[in-house]
């Protein structure tokens, strides 16, 4: 039977899979999201013994290789001790999985089979063949068998996306449910932590979040009894430190020619208050077409950079940042020493630096930004219709005023708008004189250059809360603090 328990949030992805499981139909389901994400566990916890045969495919492996990879998996799974004659196709591949599943009952009336095909877009080697093997035997057999469920996995988002979820060829509209598995939330990396047994307070664990972000396997090489700074030591700058060595497998194991994907995420870890298309294309040299449009797009779906229309503009100007926290903190303060050690309290050692002060202030607004749906439920709108957005606002050369930018604007359906400011300290944050008035301006730039008369509500996130003095009580109508982030 399946088995939930071992499973730490996914609530929304056990729902589907749950609703797969009990469905009367045949089913196929296409699971995708970046490498350490937790597909493979996800599928592997949640049907258990229910999965009859299961393969993973080996990465720049030839046609011949994965051929004989099938061959090994499907001999574990009938239980021989000599593995079936190695099919030459793999058209014969999977006629001879249907045979295998065919000749083997449901433990109970009415209990799934399920079939497991991990790392997917790895079998599909050039004219290999393999996309129409899958294709024939879904759609002549598999289709039409009650009782089985297909789940396919891909690190390769892109691929999968273009491929199997909006595949124009014999897999168009087969697909019954496709999962796009994410980081854990704050909430998740919380209790993934007390499961194994690590305490940490919810502003280390708010700084360790910002450090090397949500993906289980990263957090799996933690380590209890240490602190936040001890682990982001241990992790990343000691010379054998597993995060120290992972980024440049990262890429590319998950897009081909990954140069261009290098690239532009490096001139964004540099401008960390967003770029257009247009000023990317501009920065990396690449010329407008199919090529990076597809950079962009796997970039996106992966994970790694994230775009938002910005208050009253088009879609054509949409703003891009790097959204994920290790490639950001990689490059930012690991990539830099190259192969130089640097002994063991690097990090704990820039605890009152102005880069390290720098990085966090940064690092901080973009898991605001990802934590928008907890923003808003602390806030009592998760029911309002909103639209959030940065806005950023360049003086003409005929003007005097000041230009502006505001990382997050929660609009509402009920004529107000949340000016959301996020500030990282160790401390209760202090709204002095200076900072006052740059609020002040903010708000009079923003309602000069939009015109709007919503009411606006400067809405403070902090880790620690804001120290409630005269500009506290004269300009912040909203205060959330890091633990409405869980």
């Amino acid at each position: 039977m399946n088995d939930e328990s071992s499973i730490i949030g996914r609530i929304n992805e056990k729902r589907i899979l749950t609703q797969r499981l009990k469905s009367p139909e045949s089913e196929f389901i296409a699971v995708y999201g970046r490498r350490r994400v937790g597909k493979t566990f996800l599928i592997n916890e949640f049907f258990c013994d229910l999965i009859c045969f299961e393969i993973t495919g080996i990465y720049n492996a030839s046609k011949k290789e994965q051929l004989e990879n099938f061959s090994v998996a499907l001999g574990k799974a009938i239980g021989m001790d000599i593995r079936p004659q190695q099919p030459p196709t793999w058209i014969e591949a999977f006629r001879q999985l249907e045979q295998f599943l065919s000749s083997i009952p449901p433990k109970k009336s009415g209990e799934k089979k399920v079939v497991f095909i991990d790392e997917l877009p790895w079998f599909n080697t050039p004219r290999s063949g393999f996309l129409p093997g899958l294709e024939h035997f879904w759609n002549t057999w598999g289709v039409k068998q009650k009782g089985l469920i297909l789940v396919v996995c891909g690190s390769a988002a892109s691929w999968m996306i273009q491929n199997i979820v909006k595949a124009k060829g014999g897999l168009h509209n087969r697909l019954t449910s496709q999962i796009r598995l994410l980081p854990f939330t704050l909430g998740e990396t919380e209790s993934f932590l007390k499961s194994r047994k690590i305490n940490l307070t919810r502003h280390q664990i708010t700084e360790l979040y910002m450090s090397i972000g949500g993906i289980p396997h990263y957090l799996k090489q933690i380590e209890k009894g240490f602190s936040t700074n001890q682990i982001i030591d241990r992790l990343c700058f000691s010379d054998i430190g597993f995060l120290r060595m992972e980024f440049n497998k990262l890429f590319s194991s998950l897009f081909n020619e990954s140069d261009r994907h290098l690239k532009l995420i490096k001139i964004l870890a540099k401008n960390r208050k967003g770029m257009t298309r247009n000023e990317l294309l501009q920065a990396t040299g690449f010329l407008s077409g199919g090529t990076v449009s597809n950079v962009f797009d796997e970039l996106e779906e992966s994970g790694f950079i994230q775009s938002r229309i910005p208050f009253g503009k088009k879609a054509n100007e949409a703003l891009y940042w790097l959204s994920d926290e290790y490639t950001l903190f990689y490059l930012q303060w690991i990539a830099p020493l190259g192969k130089q050690s640097v002994g063991g309290n690097y990090w704990l050692n820039r605890t009152n630096s102005p880069k390290r002060k720098a990085w966090a202030g940064y690092a901080f607004e973009r898991v605001c930004i990802k934590h928008i749906s907890k923003i808003k439920e602390a806030l009592g709108i998760s029911g309002l219709e909103t639209t959030e957005s940065p806005w950023r606002y360049f003086a003409k050369k005929n003007e005097n005023g000041p230009g502006t930018q505001i990382d997050l604007l929660i609009d509402r359906r009920d004529q107000t708008i949340n000016l959301c400011e996020m500030k990282f300290s160790e401390n209760e944050f202090t709204i002095t004189k200076a900072y006052a008035n740059e609020l002040h301006q903010k708000v009079s730039v923003f309602r000069s250059a939009v015109g709007t008369r919503k009411n606006i509500f400067i809405t403070m996130i902090t880790t620690s809360g804001v120290k409630e003095n005269q500009y506290y009580f004269e300009l912040v109508q909203n205060s959330l603090t890091v633990d409405q982030l869980f």
